[in-house]
């Protein structure tokens, strides 16, 4: 009989830390997509913003970078929601 307290069986994990699991990488993808949509705007509008202040435009490049940056943005959502995109991830 052992003492050590530690668990013998070696099987697959129970259905309730599958399920917690799935909500905590559930939670990580929502905390992590705004940031990966603002950062991609913020990028093409920093980068319009010094193309604009180089070749002497009035915000052409700024707002041209800029929806191309949101048009990235979106694009990189949808393709890291689980079930779209690639279909890399299970649904």
């Amino acid at each position: 009989m052992s003492l050590d307290n530690k668990p013998t069986d070696s099987g697959p994990p129970p259905l309730a830390k599958k399920r917690a699991e799935a909500v905590s990488h559930s939670v990580a993808v929502a905390m992590e997509l705004p940031f990966t949509l603002v950062g991609a705007i913020g990028v093409g509008v920093v980068l319009g913003y010094f193309l604009d202040r180089w070749l002497h435009t009035r915000a052409l490049f700024m707002i041209l970078l800029g929806a191309l940056g949101f048009i990235a943005g979106v694009r990189e959502v949808i393709r890291r929601l689980p079930g779209t995109g690639d279909g890399s991830q299970g649904s």
